[in-house]
């Protein structure tokens, strides 16, 4: 009679494992060559490309690598113009002098700017290395037809495409005073010119609009 031997599942089978302890004759080798920490905990599963990442880690990363690469974009000191843009102190603003001078006969040549921030008017300075790289921030210029006005002072604009903005303030300023005269006393047709940079935004400039 032919003995019997159980045939395994391969697909619930266990691995083989190795009892490297029965190897009595390695044991010299062992002391001076030890065994990788791999082969006595061997990871349950091993990922194919070491280099992946989870599409949240994938989303966060690029999310915030084009956040900070639309603000704003890096240009030598020497190669900034007046009534350009550059930020300084952290501020977009608009280049309304610069100057460049040496210090010292070894010194390099430095280039002091004088600049407004774009949004509040505030007078700022700036004094660099002229092959300094300095940041300039993308500035963007759009008008708007406007629609109204609420009563917390936001205007109603509508875009090119038809849809309408409402997160834009009245500014408090000559800008704004133009507004609240244009459109409220004299009742006219207004375009409202807005600009971002840096995540603010602002009008800018108030016109009529050209009758059809």
């Amino acid at each position: 009679m032919t003995n019997q031997h159980p045939v395994s599942d391969p697909a619930t089978a266990s691995p083989p494992t190795i009892d490297f302890s029965s190897f009595d004759f390695l044991s010299p080798l062992l002391f001076f060559f030890p065994l990788p920490k791999f082969f006595e905990n061997p990871p349950l599963s091993t990922p194919l490309n070491p280099f992946t990442m989870s599409a949240e880690e994938h989303d966060v990363t690029f999310d915030s690598a084009d956040a900070g690469a639309s603000l704003t974009f890096p240009m030598q000191c020497s190669a900034l113009r007046k009534n350009g843009h550059v930020v300084i102190k952290n501020r977009p603003c608009k280049i309304i002098d610069m100057s460049t001078s040496k210090t010292g006969k070894h010194g390099h040549a430095k280039v002091h700017l004088i600049a407004t921030d774009i949004f509040t008017g505030k007078k700022l300075e700036d004094l660099s290395p002229s092959t300094h790289n300095m940041d300039v921030p993308h500035v963007i210029r759009k008008e708007y037809q406007l629609l109204d006005i609420t009563e917390d002072g936001f205007m109603s604009l509508m875009t090119d495409n038809g849809d309408t903005k409402d997160d834009v303030k009245v500014p408090d300023n000559d800008v704004g005073e133009k507004i609240n005269q244009m459109y409220t006393v004299e009742e006219k047709e207004c375009n409202i010119v807005v600009l971002t940079a840096m995540g603010e935004e602002a009008a800018m400039e108030c016109k009529e609009a050209p009758k059809a």
